[in-house]
Protein backbone atom coordinates (compact mmCIF):
# COMPACT_ATOMS: atom_id res chain seq x y z
CA UNK A 1 0.00 0.00 0.00
CA UNK A 2 1.16 3.70 -0.98
CA UNK A 3 1.03 6.81 1.20
CA UNK A 4 -0.23 9.85 -1.85
CA UNK A 5 1.54 13.11 -1.33
CA UNK A 6 -0.11 16.23 -2.72
CA UNK A 7 2.36 19.13 -2.63
CA UNK A 8 4.98 21.26 -3.49
CA UNK A 9 8.44 20.62 -5.55
CA UNK A 10 10.90 23.09 -5.42
CA UNK A 11 14.10 24.00 -5.63
CA UNK A 12 15.92 25.90 -3.25
CA UNK A 13 18.48 28.88 -3.91
CA UNK A 14 20.02 29.28 -0.33
CA UNK A 15 22.69 32.69 -0.06
CA UNK A 16 24.44 33.59 2.78
CA UNK A 17 25.11 37.04 2.96
CA UNK A 18 28.32 37.86 5.84
CA UNK A 19 26.83 40.64 7.34
CA UNK A 20 24.07 41.97 8.50
CA UNK A 21 20.71 43.19 6.42
CA UNK A 22 19.98 46.26 8.66
CA UNK A 23 23.76 47.91 8.41
CA UNK A 24 22.58 48.92 4.94
CA UNK A 25 19.45 49.54 4.97
CA UNK A 26 18.33 53.71 5.24
CA UNK A 27 15.23 53.15 7.13
CA UNK A 28 14.24 57.07 5.95
CA UNK A 29 15.25 55.87 2.58
CA UNK A 30 13.24 52.95 3.12
CA UNK A 31 10.58 53.69 -0.22
CA UNK A 32 13.02 54.01 -2.47
CA UNK A 33 15.25 51.00 -2.06
CA UNK A 34 17.60 49.87 -3.73
CA UNK A 35 20.28 47.68 -2.38
CA UNK A 36 22.55 44.48 -3.62
CA UNK A 37 24.27 42.29 -0.69
CA UNK A 38 27.35 40.44 -2.19
CA UNK A 39 27.22 36.66 -0.93
CA UNK A 40 30.02 34.55 -0.30
CA UNK A 41 27.68 30.69 -0.84
CA UNK A 42 25.60 29.86 -3.09
CA UNK A 43 23.69 26.29 -2.91
CA UNK A 44 21.26 24.51 -4.97
CA UNK A 45 19.09 22.07 -3.43
CA UNK A 46 15.70 19.89 -3.79
CA UNK A 47 12.64 20.92 -1.48
CA UNK A 48 8.63 21.64 -1.49
CA UNK A 49 6.90 19.91 0.96
CA UNK A 50 5.86 17.07 -1.10
CA UNK A 51 9.08 16.20 -2.25
CA UNK A 52 10.77 16.57 1.09
CA UNK A 53 8.32 14.01 3.33
CA UNK A 54 8.43 11.43 -0.23
CA UNK A 55 12.63 11.29 0.60
CA UNK A 56 12.20 10.44 3.70
CA UNK A 57 9.03 8.06 3.90
CA UNK A 58 11.85 6.61 0.93
CA UNK A 59 14.31 5.86 3.15
CA UNK A 60 12.40 4.79 6.03
CA UNK A 61 10.76 2.26 3.85
CA UNK A 62 7.60 3.28 3.07
CA UNK A 63 6.67 2.92 -0.47
CA UNK A 64 5.10 6.62 -1.74
CA UNK A 65 3.65 8.36 -4.73
CA UNK A 66 3.99 11.58 -5.55
CA UNK A 67 1.43 14.42 -7.21
CA UNK A 68 2.36 17.23 -8.21
CA UNK A 69 3.64 19.46 -11.01
CA UNK A 70 7.16 20.13 -12.15
CA UNK A 71 9.19 22.05 -15.02
CA UNK A 72 11.51 21.51 -17.43
CA UNK A 73 14.70 21.45 -15.25
CA UNK A 74 13.14 18.52 -13.03
CA UNK A 75 15.28 15.37 -14.56
CA UNK A 76 17.68 15.33 -11.92
CA UNK A 77 15.48 15.87 -8.90
CA UNK A 78 13.35 13.09 -10.34
CA UNK A 79 16.31 10.95 -10.76
CA UNK A 80 17.42 11.55 -7.09
CA UNK A 81 13.96 10.81 -5.52
CA UNK A 82 13.37 7.78 -7.78
CA UNK A 83 17.20 6.21 -6.83
CA UNK A 84 15.78 6.37 -3.00
CA UNK A 85 12.15 4.19 -4.16
CA UNK A 86 10.07 7.69 -4.40
CA UNK A 87 7.25 6.58 -7.08
CA UNK A 88 7.10 9.84 -9.35
CA UNK A 89 4.80 8.49 -11.67
CA UNK A 90 2.19 11.03 -10.69
CA UNK A 91 4.42 14.28 -11.35
CA UNK A 92 3.13 16.02 -13.87
CA UNK A 93 6.04 17.99 -16.14
CA UNK A 94 4.69 21.23 -17.33
CA UNK A 95 6.40 22.38 -21.20
CA UNK A 96 7.90 25.61 -21.19
CA UNK A 97 8.48 26.38 -16.89
CA UNK A 98 10.80 25.79 -14.56
CA UNK A 99 9.95 23.94 -11.10
CA UNK A 100 9.61 26.39 -8.43
CA UNK A 101 12.39 28.28 -7.12
CA UNK A 102 12.91 30.32 -3.66
CA UNK A 103 15.95 32.35 -3.46
CA UNK A 104 16.55 32.85 -0.22
CA UNK A 105 19.44 35.52 1.53
CA UNK A 106 20.48 34.69 5.06
CA UNK A 107 22.48 37.58 7.22
CA UNK A 108 24.35 36.65 10.12
CA UNK A 109 21.59 37.31 12.38
CA UNK A 110 19.77 34.59 10.21
CA UNK A 111 17.40 37.48 8.85
CA UNK A 112 16.11 36.21 5.63
CA UNK A 113 14.79 37.80 2.55
CA UNK A 114 13.33 35.35 0.35
CA UNK A 115 11.52 35.34 -3.08
CA UNK A 116 9.70 32.45 -4.66
CA UNK A 117 8.67 31.83 -7.77
CA UNK A 118 5.69 29.59 -8.40
CA UNK A 119 6.73 28.65 -12.08
CA UNK A 120 4.92 25.07 -12.91
CA UNK A 121 3.75 24.61 -9.39
CA UNK A 122 1.00 26.77 -10.44
CA UNK A 123 -0.71 24.18 -12.92
CA UNK A 124 -1.10 21.93 -9.84
CA UNK A 125 -4.95 23.00 -9.47
CA UNK A 126 -4.97 21.13 -12.81
CA UNK A 127 -3.99 17.66 -11.95
CA UNK A 128 -6.48 15.07 -10.20
CA UNK A 129 -5.04 12.66 -7.69
CA UNK A 130 -7.80 10.44 -8.36
CA UNK A 131 -5.71 9.21 -11.42
CA UNK A 132 -3.19 8.09 -8.81
CA UNK A 133 -5.01 6.37 -5.76
CA UNK A 134 -4.37 2.91 -6.62
CA UNK A 135 -3.56 1.07 -3.66
CA UNK A 136 -3.58 4.08 -1.28
CA UNK A 137 -3.71 3.88 2.14
CA UNK A 138 -3.17 7.15 3.08
CA UNK A 139 -2.77 10.55 1.50
CA UNK A 140 -0.97 13.55 2.39
CA UNK A 141 -2.32 16.80 1.08
CA UNK A 142 0.40 19.65 2.39
CA UNK A 143 1.02 22.89 0.40
CA UNK A 144 1.21 23.62 -3.10
CA UNK A 145 -1.07 25.49 -5.43
CA UNK A 146 -4.21 26.59 -3.01
CA UNK A 147 -6.89 25.60 -5.43
CA UNK A 148 -4.87 22.31 -6.04
CA UNK A 149 -5.37 21.81 -1.93
CA UNK A 150 -9.37 22.40 -1.79
CA UNK A 151 -9.20 20.30 -4.97
CA UNK A 152 -7.84 17.46 -3.74
CA UNK A 153 -9.36 17.76 -0.53
CA UNK A 154 -12.37 17.06 -1.87
CA UNK A 155 -11.20 14.20 -4.16
CA UNK A 156 -9.99 12.38 -1.19
CA UNK A 157 -13.33 12.55 0.62
CA UNK A 158 -15.25 11.56 -2.13
CA UNK A 159 -13.23 8.76 -2.65
CA UNK A 160 -13.36 7.82 1.50
CA UNK A 161 -9.07 7.81 1.23
CA UNK A 162 -8.44 8.88 4.63
CA UNK A 163 -5.80 11.65 4.29
CA UNK A 164 -3.28 13.74 6.58
CA UNK A 165 -3.96 17.91 6.24
CA UNK A 166 -0.64 19.58 6.44
CA UNK A 167 -1.85 23.54 5.58
CA UNK A 168 1.31 25.01 6.40
CA UNK A 169 3.00 27.68 4.79
CA UNK A 170 -0.51 28.18 2.57
CA UNK A 171 -3.02 28.74 5.52
CA UNK A 172 -2.26 32.31 4.24
CA UNK A 173 -3.68 31.97 1.28
CA UNK A 174 -6.51 29.72 2.35
CA UNK A 175 -9.65 31.00 3.28
CA UNK A 176 -11.38 30.23 6.81
CA UNK A 177 -14.31 27.97 5.00
CA UNK A 178 -11.32 26.18 3.11
CA UNK A 179 -9.16 25.31 6.05
CA UNK A 180 -12.81 23.82 7.68
CA UNK A 181 -13.51 21.97 4.83
CA UNK A 182 -9.98 20.74 4.90
CA UNK A 183 -10.03 19.73 8.64
CA UNK A 184 -13.41 18.32 8.79
CA UNK A 185 -12.59 15.20 6.25
CA UNK A 186 -8.94 14.83 7.45
CA UNK A 187 -7.84 11.76 9.36
CA UNK A 188 -5.26 13.98 11.07
CA UNK A 189 -4.38 17.76 11.06
CA UNK A 190 -0.76 18.57 11.87
CA UNK A 191 0.82 22.01 12.25
CA UNK A 192 3.57 24.03 14.41
CA UNK A 193 1.97 25.48 17.07
CA UNK A 194 2.11 29.67 15.24
CA UNK A 195 0.67 27.58 12.54
CA UNK A 196 -2.42 26.10 14.49
CA UNK A 197 -3.35 29.64 15.91
CA UNK A 198 -3.42 31.10 12.01
CA UNK A 199 -5.86 28.30 11.48
CA UNK A 200 -8.08 29.08 14.62
CA UNK A 201 -7.90 33.04 13.95
CA UNK A 202 -8.77 32.21 9.83
CA UNK A 203 -12.10 29.57 10.82
CA UNK A 204 -12.93 30.99 14.36
CA UNK A 205 -12.62 27.78 16.12
CA UNK A 206 -10.53 27.78 19.44
CA UNK A 207 -7.81 25.24 19.84
CA UNK A 208 -9.73 23.16 21.45
CA UNK A 209 -12.68 22.81 18.90
CA UNK A 210 -9.43 22.32 16.53
CA UNK A 211 -8.54 19.05 18.29
CA UNK A 212 -12.11 17.89 18.99
CA UNK A 213 -12.81 18.62 15.16
CA UNK A 214 -10.07 16.02 13.99
CA UNK A 215 -9.47 11.76 14.72
CA UNK A 216 -5.47 12.59 15.36
CA UNK A 217 -3.81 16.16 15.60
CA UNK A 218 -0.58 17.06 16.04
CA UNK A 219 1.08 19.99 17.24
CA UNK A 220 4.91 20.78 16.96
CA UNK A 221 7.15 23.11 19.00
CA UNK A 222 10.45 22.41 17.62
CA UNK A 223 13.13 21.28 19.99
CA UNK A 224 10.59 21.16 22.57
CA UNK A 225 9.09 18.14 20.84
CA UNK A 226 5.60 17.80 19.63
CA UNK A 227 1.75 16.85 21.16
CA UNK A 228 -0.69 14.00 19.82
CA UNK A 229 -4.13 14.33 20.24
CA UNK A 230 -6.24 11.05 19.14
CA UNK A 231 -9.77 10.12 19.39
CA UNK A 232 -11.09 13.79 18.78
CA UNK A 233 -8.91 15.02 21.93
CA UNK A 234 -9.56 12.31 24.67
CA UNK A 235 -6.36 11.27 24.45
CA UNK A 236 -3.27 13.61 24.64
CA UNK A 237 0.85 12.15 24.56
CA UNK A 238 3.49 14.33 24.90
CA UNK A 239 6.57 13.45 22.76
CA UNK A 240 10.17 14.98 23.11
CA UNK A 241 12.55 15.95 20.86
CA UNK A 242 15.41 13.48 19.90
CA UNK A 243 18.53 14.87 20.21
CA UNK A 244 20.81 16.03 16.84
CA UNK A 245 24.60 15.33 17.02
CA UNK A 246 24.96 19.31 15.51
CA UNK A 247 22.21 21.60 14.10
CA UNK A 248 23.60 22.68 10.74
CA UNK A 249 20.22 23.46 8.89
CA UNK A 250 16.60 23.34 10.56
CA UNK A 251 14.89 23.80 7.47
CA UNK A 252 13.09 21.02 6.19
CA UNK A 253 12.87 19.21 9.85
CA UNK A 254 9.09 19.28 10.26
CA UNK A 255 9.11 17.25 6.84
CA UNK A 256 11.16 14.81 8.31
CA UNK A 257 8.68 14.51 11.63
CA UNK A 258 6.24 14.13 9.09
CA UNK A 259 7.63 11.04 7.54
CA UNK A 260 8.31 9.52 10.42
CA UNK A 261 5.18 9.64 12.21
CA UNK A 262 3.22 8.63 8.72
CA UNK A 263 5.82 5.62 8.40
CA UNK A 264 5.27 4.99 12.50
CA UNK A 265 1.15 5.08 11.96
CA UNK A 266 0.95 2.61 9.20
CA UNK A 267 3.02 0.16 10.86
CA UNK A 268 0.80 -0.09 13.76
CA UNK A 269 2.91 1.38 16.05
CA UNK A 270 1.23 3.19 19.62
CA UNK A 271 1.21 7.32 19.09
CA UNK A 272 4.24 7.09 21.33
CA UNK A 273 6.50 5.01 19.41
CA UNK A 274 5.28 6.62 15.92
CA UNK A 275 6.07 9.92 17.43
CA UNK A 276 9.30 9.43 18.97
CA UNK A 277 9.67 7.80 15.30
CA UNK A 278 9.11 11.22 13.89
CA UNK A 279 11.43 13.20 16.54
CA UNK A 280 14.40 10.76 15.32
CA UNK A 281 13.71 11.41 11.40
CA UNK A 282 13.87 15.06 12.02
CA UNK A 283 17.51 15.08 13.45
CA UNK A 284 18.18 13.48 10.34
CA UNK A 285 17.48 16.25 8.47
CA UNK A 286 18.64 19.16 10.46
CA UNK A 287 22.70 17.37 11.13
CA UNK A 288 23.64 18.51 6.98
CA UNK A 289 22.60 21.41 5.00
CA UNK A 290 19.70 20.81 3.01
CA UNK A 291 16.02 18.92 3.21
CA UNK A 292 17.15 16.09 1.13
CA UNK A 293 20.78 15.83 1.77
CA UNK A 294 20.88 13.13 4.45
CA UNK A 295 21.04 9.04 3.96
CA UNK A 296 20.83 6.36 6.63
CA UNK A 297 19.89 2.76 6.37
CA UNK A 298 17.11 0.93 8.32
CA UNK A 299 20.15 -0.55 10.46
CA UNK A 300 21.49 3.07 11.10
CA UNK A 301 17.93 4.94 12.05
CA UNK A 302 17.42 1.95 14.54
CA UNK A 303 20.79 2.29 16.45
CA UNK A 304 20.21 6.07 16.65
CA UNK A 305 16.59 5.70 17.47
CA UNK A 306 17.45 3.26 20.52
CA UNK A 307 20.12 5.62 21.38
CA UNK A 308 17.46 8.58 21.65
CA UNK A 309 14.42 6.23 23.08
CA UNK A 310 16.11 3.46 24.81
CA UNK A 311 12.73 2.28 26.31
CA UNK A 312 11.34 2.27 23.21
CA UNK A 313 13.63 -0.09 20.97
CA UNK A 314 10.95 -2.65 19.72
CA UNK A 315 9.29 0.08 17.78
CA UNK A 316 12.42 -0.50 15.33
CA UNK A 317 13.37 -3.88 14.98
CA UNK A 318 10.68 -4.27 12.36
CA UNK A 319 11.77 -1.49 10.27
CA UNK A 320 12.06 -3.11 6.61
CA UNK A 321 15.59 -2.23 4.84
CA UNK A 322 15.89 -0.16 2.30
CA UNK A 323 19.17 -0.47 0.34
CA UNK A 324 18.75 2.06 -1.84
CA UNK A 325 19.32 4.62 1.48
CA UNK A 326 22.86 3.90 2.08
CA UNK A 327 23.70 5.95 -1.32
Amino acid sequence: MTVLLSGSLAYDHIMVFPGHFEDHIIPDKIHVLNVSFLVDSLDRLRGGVAGNIAYSLALLGTPCRVVATAGVDFDEYRSALERVGVDTSGIHIIDHERTASAFITTDRADNQITGFYPGAMARARDVSVNEHREDVQLGVISPTDPEAMIRHVREFADAGVPYVFDPGQQIIALSGSALSEGVKSARMLIGNDYEFAMIGDKTGKSRDELIRACETVVVTYGDLGSTIYDNHGQSEFRIPAARATSVVDPTGAGDGYRAGLIHGMLAGLSWEEAGRMGSQAATFVVEVKGTQSHEYTAAEFARRFSESFPEYTDAVRALPDNPAAAG
